[in-house]
This record gives structure tokens, sequence and C-alpha cells, in this order.
């Protein structure tokens, strides 16, 4: 994969406002905060009238479309071009301004089809920028088009190209494409943990580096956003508490290979050991409250979590 060093596509006008309509989404998140905070003191296993219904159903979605373990298999690319592609997704994301939906659906659209549809080097890129294409569509308000995209990988590809994949993909998916997100689980640990912005974007920070990582492709979203609740809780301070295992699903215990993936995550972009750092430079600006620079992540706890996996790695 070649790597850009700048994306030459013109933000579109809406884009704008962008920064005012985050800040309200903001807002508004904690404000339903205060609110869900009454329904977790009088009803902790419900949390709000709907949720265990709602919850319940992503968790037998996410169960019918898993993603198998290391599931590239001996396909002529491997999990370190995955990461370069991950890596380059972000960036697109962060320069277009796309939701965070937007990103996290596209990186699973393209899992679900590369593990079951050998693709070549050079045409890894056209899955994950028509991936992207898709989720536009079913996210944006106002989607990429082909020119967009045409532009996006220095004209590396063809709007025929394009379409020919979009195709190809939505096909072998048979046109399957909702499904549940790290996201969408991440909003109900928000909510029973009463966590501040800080921890939010914590959490946030840890999860969204976990899908750079092809070693942590295959878990189920719940589990992963999960993990990067309880692990932004313990740096600080605080438990994985009974309450939050019953309402998530998962003890402290089944949490820990991903909480120690995502430790490593963390010093392997601290300690500058890998250039896909698109994460933590998006995280490191004063929208996220420069989240991954905090000292809590050069703490023993990462440390301590990371060690198992940093055996044959030198400082």
């Amino acid at each position: 994969l070649k790597r850009e060093p700048s994306i030459p596509v013109k933000l579109p006008e809406h884009a704008v406002s962008e920064d005012m309509l985050h800040q309200a989404f903001l807002e508004i998140l904690f404000q339903e905060e205060d609110l869900n905070a009454q329904d977790i003191s009088t009803d902790v296993v419900l949390c709000c009238s709907y949720w265990k219904d709602i919850y319940k159903y992503l968790r037998e979605f996410e169960e019918n479309q898993p993603i198998r373990p290391r599931y590239l298999g001996i396909q002529s690319i491997n999990g370190n071009m995955r990461a370069i592609l991950v890596n380059w997704l972000v960036q697109v994301q962060v320069k277009l301004r796309l939701h965070q939906e937007t990103l996290y659906m596209t990186v699973s659209l393209m899992d679900r089809f590369l593990q079951s549809n050998a693709v070549s080097k050079n045409t890894l890129k056209l899955v994950g920028v028509t991936a992207m294409f898709i989720a536009c569509k079913y996210e944006e308000v106002l989607s990429l088009n082909t020119t967009d995209l045409v532009q996006i990988t220095n004209n590396t590809y063809t709007k025929v190209q394009i379409c020919q994949m979009e195709t190809k993909i939505l096909r072998a998916l048979d046109f399957v494409l909702g499904h549940p997100l790290p996201p969408h689980f991440l909003r109900r640990a928000v909510n029973i943990a009463e966590v501040n912005f800080e921890k939010y974007v914590l959490a946030m920070y840890l999860m969204e580096l976990s899908i750079v990582d092809y070693d942590l492709a295959h878990f189920p979203p719940s589990k992963t956003a999960a993990a990067a609740s309880c692990l932004a809780l313990k740096l600080n301070g605080y438990q994985w508490t009974e309450t939050m295992q019953y309402c998530m699903y998962y003890a402290e215990s089944d949490l820990l290979p991903i909480m120690q993936h995502m430790a490593k995550n963390v010093i392997l972009v601290n300690r500058g050991m890998t250039k896909l750092s698109a994460v933590r430079n998006k995280y490191a600006s004063r929208r996220n409250g420069r989240i991954s620079t905090i000292e809590q992540l050069d703490s023993n706890i990462i440390w301590d979590l990371a060690k198992p996996l940093l055996k044959n790695i030198s400082f």
C-alpha cells in the first residue's frame, strides 16, 4: 500500500459547522446521562425502559455476523497491510470530518468482506475506500461521491472500478449492511458508569486504537467496547462494578485479553514504535481533550497489562 502524505479533497461546505454540531452532541449526550442516572438509581438492571431489549437484540445480531480470528489466513495480504489501510482510513475520516460510526462501519464491512473473499495487494485499498463509500451512504447525511473517492486515492482507481467493487461487496454481504458497532455499546457503558467527558473520550481512544490491531478484529463489538470502558475506568481509579458487569454482559476477567492488547497498542504508539499513529494524532487534538497525551497512559496499569505481549520487544 502506498502511503499518501495528504488527501487532496476539499471539505464540503456543511463541514464548517461540524465543531458546533460535535459540541451540541456532547451536551445532549451528557444531559441524557443525568437523566439516565435517575433510572440507574431506581432500576439498576434495566437502566432505562428499552435498553435491555435493545442491547439484547444487538448482542444476538453481532453473534450472527462473527469475524474469524486471523481471518486472512494464507491470502496474499496480511494483518500489517490491513493495519496500514485502517490507519489511512482514520486519516480520511478526520480530513473529511465523517461520523465515528462511518469509520467503524467501514472497517466492519471491510473485515466481513475480506474474510470470505481473497483480494490482491493492489486491490486491498480499493476494498477499503469502497467500504467507506458504502458506509457513508448508510451513516452520513451528505455522502461522498465517486469523484471524491477517485481524488482520495490520488487517481489510483477509476469511478468504474469503485462501482464494480461496490457491487461485489454488496453481493458478497447479501446486502446485509447493518451491524452492531463498538460505539453503540460504549454509549450504554457511558450512561451506566456516569462518566465525565474525559473518561468517555479516553474509552473512545482505547477503542479506536483497537480497530487498527488485526489481533483484535475478531472480538465482538460489545466486548471491545466493554474492555475500553473497563480500562478507562481503571486508569482513573475506578473499578468494574457488578452493575457494569451485569449490564455490559462481561466480567473483568473476560475483558483482560482485549485490555492487554489495548495497553500494548498505547505503549507502541507512545514510544514511537509504530508509524501507524493516525488514531493517536486524532486524539491529541484539543477537540478530543488531548486525551492521547495524558499521564495515565504511561502508568503502571498500562505497563503491567501489556507486559505479557511485549516480551520480545526491546525498549
